[in-house]
């Protein structure tokens, strides 16, 4: 079973977005940073919030360009954007690699200088996986979901098992 998975295990996989070592990686050579919006920065559907602002102004400031990758349609990216000084791409059809390849080719970064941070193995990790990227996978946000989104975290749970084995946590 672990060798059908391993696609979608993430490079790492945190608690949340706020407790990622930014400045960690960008000693590393991390010039970009691609996250997901809902779940991932804020609860589904939330606008953003100091605490989001407060990042994005963060690594703008350590020099990192940042961009929202998002399935949503416009308004709601476009708004969160706005709010938190970023660039965005919306509807972007992950885990498609275009949406994921668009957004290093707007950031001036390349696949080994980006970062992706999202919620979801099934569209935000194995896409950047598959788009050469970084991976970081952290813990939902907020319980409520939607109902597509609620039967995949079923899936998700058995991918994380084989998972957590693999790197000793399981």
């Amino acid at each position: 079973m672990k060798g059908i998975f391993e696609r979608f295990y993430p490079d790492e996989y945190l608690d949340s977005t706020y407790e990622i070592d930014f400045e960690g990686f960008c000693r590393k050579g991390i010039r970009g940073v691609i996250f997901d919006i809902d779940n991932t920065l804020v609860p589904h559907d939330a606008p953003a919030d100091q605490r989001a602002a407060a990042l994005f102004e963060r690594l703008h400031r350590m020099g990192c360009k940042t961009m929202l990758l998002s399935n949503n349609k416009e308004p709601r990216v476009r708004s969160f954007a706005k709010a938190v000084q970023t660039d965005y791409l919306y509807k972007a059809g992950k885990p498609k690699r275009d949406g994921y390849l668009g957004a290093i080719k707007r950031m001036g970064t390349t696949k080994e200088t980006t970062l992706f941070v999202g919620d979801q193995l099934f569209t935000d990790i194995w896409g950047a996986k598959r788009s050469g990227i970084y991976a970081v996978l952290v813990k939902p946000i907020h319980p409520k979901e939607e109902i597509q989104i609620v039967l995949k975290r079923y899936l998700e749970k058995i991918v994380l098992h084989f998972y957590k084995k693999s790197v000793g946590k399981g």
